[in-house]
């Protein structure tokens, strides 16, 4: 197998055999009792914010990678099914790629040289039967806890990052220190790069062509702050166009150190908020569906602040 940057970096920050050598929900482990306990903390106003985007056919998809947005159909309306006693009822079917607009990437949606997290041989996903381990529903009952939003765009000066602009270690401790929160043990790293407020606001034409994101750097630090979780509004985390391959940072993170990434979360409600009393820090739940053989998952994450 051809060697890149990546795969020394990923054997430096290996998860593998952490937690035992059927661990199937990697930095997971990270979210203990006490952990969840000390997010309440961070629970000051009891608002909450939800952080997905609309499931529908208004999605950012072109079918690149074979997704398609979401189709949404009704299989019984009222004039289809009434009783005696005028009793309606209403039905209905959705179709979708598990990752077409706000999800969770399991622990089998990115592997290299024929393995994915805690040695699990990529043979382990088959047509019939998805991911027979490694399952996105091995993860449940996901994320709860502590998450810190770093607004980046912001302290760029502008309303998004530019594609190709890559985070970098030093942007993530601008950004803790600009909003007085430090991430740590358990902790969900939630990073704006603004570039879902272009989206939504100018529209999904060339949204997925490239990306601002996290520089492949960031994984010594995200395995040193032994971080549960990172998630992004844009629709990869990592930087796009990459320089070390394709997806270098997704190979890092999701198969050698067992991290779910989170990907086209809308944080733009929420970074209002905490932009309004510097507060950056929150309690956050995110929870994929108990999809058997799963590789990903649409989420609906919520923050209470």
């Amino acid at each position: 197998m051809a060697e890149y940057a990546f795969k020394e970096t990923g054997r430096k920050l290996s998860n593998w055999g952490r937690w035992g050598d059927e661990d199937e929900r990697g930095t997971l482990n990270f979210v203990t009792p006490d952990t969840v306990r000390q997010a309440v903390n961070a629970v000051r106003t009891g608002r909450r914010y939800e952080l997905s985007i609309p499931v529908g056919a208004g999605g950012p998809q072109t079918g690149w990678m074979r997704r398609i947005n979401p189709v949404h159909t009704m299989t019984v309306t009222p004039h289809d099914f009434t009783a005696p006693e005028g009793v309606v009822i209403s039905d209905d079917f959705i179709a979708m790629p598990l990752q077409s607009g706000t999800q969770l990437d399991g622990l089998t949606h990115v592997g290299y040289d024929g393995a994915f997290y805690n040695g699990v041989p990529v043979d382990a996903v088959t047509p019939a039967r998805g991911a027979t381990r490694n399952s996105i529903d091995a993860t449940l009952p996901g994320f709860t806890g502590r998450g810190v939003l770093l607004d980046l765009a912001s302290l760029d000066g502008g309303p998004w990052l530019e594609p190709g602009r890559a985070i970098t270690v030093a942007d993530l401790e601008r950004g803790e220190e600009a909003g007085g929160s430090r991430l740590g043990s358990g902790d969900a790293l939630l990073v704006r790069t603004g570039w879902m407020r272009k989206g939504l606001t100018e529209g999904w034409d060339g949204w997925l062509d490239a990306e601002p994101g996290l520089a492949p750097e960031c994984a010594t630090w995200i395995h040193d702050r032994e971080l549960a979780m990172v998630a992004s509004d844009n629709w990869g985390v990592e930087v796009l166009p990459g320089t070390d391959g394709d997806i270098p940072l997704h190979a890092i993170l999701i198969r050698d150190m067992g991290m779910m990434l989170g990907e086209m979360w809308n944080f733009e409600e929420l970074a209002a908020a905490c932009r309004a009393d510097n507060t950056w820090d929150f309690f956050l739940t995110a929870t994929a569906l108990r999809i058997t053989g799963g590789v990903g998952s649409p989420v609906s994450p919520v923050a209470i602040r």
